[in-house]
């Protein structure tokens, strides 16, 4: 696939309701590193084999969820030309001007009939601690906490995913690589713009703008374990895993920070190439869809979102 136009994630803000409790999670039990914490109290954050400056953002709020998920796209002439195919679709664009973010430069944004800020950049600092690049060892400084090499995909939850699949299709060149379809109607759909099974997914849900997780990429079964190890030694709650998916096939555990934001480490999945078919799944068969070993529905996980 050519690495053109929108390459990946690369943004995510996440609302928490007690800043403290939420840096204890997220730098110690997860083990993303801090990078640094803006004036008006938000603290960035990033994953030991990330580039970029900083890929979550924490900002305190009064009630818990994401605020926006960002893609970076290749170079900043490809904004002016996203805000135009995004206008073209029928959606009205806002900006953001460079340094909102430290380290971020210009934004555009639409708010999507989901009732989420999708939003899109193409320049952002390298960071400091950044993975080696002359005779790279694996990493500088030893990974932490559950080792998590990158800020992977985000799934959100809302109305009208059908309008969704399709701007995401038109206007931003994703592709659908895996989608349940119920007899009424589309039910959840998983779309990459890259070679992952999926770099966002949304799943039919009537509240608009619902966050369901922040997924960060492991290396191996056995750090998605490691992970497990974790959770249990220092009382996260536990949401479900580890486990594996049947849609994606990625190897899974899903648990809660301090605020009720659901968080996935997860390793493997599948490769996606533009030639492949879109894999599809029914209700006869969902139970194994979500959860391939257990092979039936949690019901928190399809029902608990911020």
């Amino acid at each position: 696939m050519a690495i053109t136009g929108v390459l990946r994630p690369g943004l995510c803000q996440i609302r928490v309701l007690d800043m403290a409790a939420a840096k204890t999670h997220y730098i110690d039990r997860v083990g993303l590193d801090f990078v640094g914490e803006g004036p008006d109290g938000r603290v960035y954050l990033k994953a030991y084999d990330e580039f970029d400056r900083h890929s979550i953002v924490l900002r305190q709020a009064d009630e818990s969820g994401c605020d926006l998920f960002a893609f970076r796209v290749a170079r900043p002439s490809d904004l002016d030309s996203f805000e135009q195919r995004i206008k073209d679709y029928g959606y009205t664009v806002y900006h953001v001007e460079a340094g909102e973010m430290p380290g971020v430069g210009r934004r555009i944004g639409t708010v999507i009939p989901s009732g989420h800020r999708i939003e899109l950049y193409a320049e952002i600092e390298m960071a400091d601690r950044h993975p080696p690049i002359t005779n790279p060892d694996l990493w500088t400084d030893e990974p932490h906490g559950m080792r998590p090499i990158r800020m992977d995909h985000a799934l959100l939850y809302g109305p009208n995913i059908e309008e969704v699949q399709d701007f995401f299709e038109k206007a931003l060149d994703f592709r659908c690589a895996e989608k349940v379809m119920l007899p009424d109607g589309l039910l959840a759909t998983w779309l990459t713009c890259s070679t992952k099974a999926h770099d966002i997914a949304f799943v039919k849900h009537p509240e608009p703008g619902k966050f369901h997780h922040v997924s960060f990429f492991l290396e191996d079964w056995n750090a998605v374990g490691w992970a497990s190890d974790i959770i249990t030694r220092y009382n996260i709650s536990r949401d479900i895993g580890p486990t594996r998916h049947g849609i994606t096939r990625g190897t899974t555990i899903y648990f809660f920070d301090p605020s009720g934001n659901r968080n996935e480490v997860f390793a493997g999945g599948y490769t996606y190439y533009p030639t492949d078919p879109t894999r599809m799944w029914d209700e006869t068969e969902l139970g194994k869809g979500i959860f391939y070993y257990e092979q039936q529905l949690n019901e928190r996980f399809l029902t608990v979102v911020t």
